[in-house]
């Protein structure tokens, strides 16, 4: 098998699948805003295990092992449905990721700024340059290969993930066995939530949104050593670690800081600096800074590659232009990830110099989990519809009990994100949203126009996008 008219090169291991996998979900920013609900903050993360994150990465193993090519859900949708579909799929995936960089870049240009001098938030300068520099690097990088996007992956998951955690993890267990105060306590009452609060119901779909993209590392199939044996286990692995270590690490922010100085809009890095006062470590905030900032990165790097190779495959279909199939000597799909850097950087620049960006920020978070949530539909769907029309695909990992097991699976996973997906239009009541009718308006609008850019790219397509590029006609 050639891509580019070169030997593709298998450098991913379980070990690096594994790292992908921590680099998109495992991030220590969500820990504080999940542990402002205390104590219940640790049903809602087993409850979203349940009924999300265990159904996707159930489901992401049988279908991955079944058809381990490079696209991922575009590759499991249209086998399912047809290529339109599949290029719905990978279109929602993409597009959300795109419109998610603003918020995650501008939390990676505030922490860096708490490296050198944290009053460099409020320069607009500093942060649009910081912007530009942070995404253009990790593109840049991307064009590298897959081992080089691996390296990057795992490195942040070491220092962003490893490191960072087990400091917070380790000072929150010292608290606890030192026998100071706790901010939390340890009861029936307080580990069940209020479910009549639409504020928590709405909460709930935050932290089921932050357990996303164990689909993600499907993508780099043919970059996988066996794909059939490797994927089951790194999704194992990452998943054991990415819910043991949410548990502990919101647990221990949760101990130590009180409920009323977390918000839904504090960075992790704010948490720390309250936490570390309390044992005269403030010098450590710097340095957990860096930690944020290089798992920032491989977090980047790792969405950066992911949907941008899920729509070369869409390309490579004929549902876009063949100069968007165009690939570098590393395999890389280059005209698409520079495409995708421009576009990012006019919406990050749109984003970053508007007067007040908090409303903002919820509305851009909110169509980016819709628009992700639609796409999970679409692929348990999928999983589900592949079990009767290709049932003699060998998968060397099924979800067991049959078709009745894949319907409870997937079933699960289509009804959570149904519900996440009607919660998410009611706002919290700390946001201050305007005229309800007119936000609810505006999301509807937004997702739907998303929904439609696939079909409104295939009304303006060409003879010549089916045909094969030279380097193409002699791929396996």
């Amino acid at each position: 098998m050639s891509i580019g008219g070169k030997k593709t090169i298998r450098s991913l291991s379980v070990f690096s699948l594994a790292m992908i996998n921590l680099a998109a979900i495992g991030s220590i920013k969500n820990w504080p805003v999940t542990a402002e609900y205390g104590f219940s903050s640790l049903f809602f993360l087993g409850l979203a295990a349940i009924l999300f994150f265990i159904p996707i990465s159930l489901v992401s193993a049988e279908l991955a092992t079944g058809w381990p090519k490079t696209g991922g859900v575009f590759v499991w949708v249209k086998e399912a449905f047809g290529h339109r579909t599949g290029f719905l799929a990978i279109w929602l995936l993409w597009l959300e990721n795109v419109l998610w960089y603003p918020t995650i870049l501008s939390f990676m240009a505030s922490t860096i700024a708490f490296i050198f001098n944290p009053d460099l938030v409020s320069n607009t300068s500093y942060m649009v340059s910081m912007i530009l520099a942070i995404f253009w690097g990790s593109t840049l990088a991307n064009l590298f290969g897959m081992r080089i996007s691996g390296w990057i992956s795992t490195f942040g998951v070491i220092f962003g993930t490893f490191i960072a955690g087990l400091i917070i993890i380790g000072l929150g267990s010292l608290w606890y066995m030192e026998g100071k105060p706790l901010q939390i306590s340890f009861d029936l009452k307080s580990a069940l939530p209020d479910f009549t609060s639409i504020d928590q119901l709405v909460f709930f779909t935050g932290v089921t949104l932050s357990l996303c993209g164990m689909e993600m590392s499907a993508i780099h199939a043919r970059e996988v050593s066996n794909p059939q044996k490797d994927y089951p286990k790194a999704i194992l692995l990452s998943g054991i670690i990415i819910l043991v270590m949410s548990l502990l690490g919101v647990l221990s922010i949760a101990i130590v800081i009180p409920k009323s100085q977390i918000n839904l809009t504090a960075g992790s890095l704010q948490a720390f600096s309250y936490f570390v006062s309390a044992y005269n470590l403030k010098w450590l905030t710097p340095v957990m800074a860096a930690f944020i900032a290089i798992g920032g990165i491989g977090s980047i790097s790792t969405w950066i590659i992911g949907p941008s190779k899920g729509l070369l495959a869409a390309a490579r279909s004929g549902d876009l232009p063949p100069s968007c199939r165009k690939l570098n000597s590393k395999g890389m799909p280059v005209n698409l990830l520079i495409i995708q850097a421009i576009i990012v950087s006019l919406i990050s620049l749109l984003f970053i110099l508007m007067p007040t960006i908090s409303s903002a920020y919820w509305i851009i978070t909110v169509i980016v989990s819709q628009l992700y949530l639609i796409m999970y539909l679409i692929m348990f769907a999928a999983a589900i519809k592949l079990r009767y029309k290709k049932p003699k695909v060998e998968r060397s990992y099924m979800i067991p009990g049959g078709k009745a097991g894949m319907w409870i699976v997937a079933g699960i996973g289509i009804f959570t994100s149904v519900c996440t997906f009607i919660i998410g239009f009611f706002p919290p009541s700390q946001i201050p949203i305007g005229n309800l009718f007119f936000y609810v308006g505006f999301l509807i609008a937004g997702v739907c126009l998303a929904c439609l850019g696939p079909a409104i790219i295939l009304l303006f397509k060409k003879e010549n996008w089916n045909y094969p590029l030279p380097h193409e006609r002699g791929e396996s």
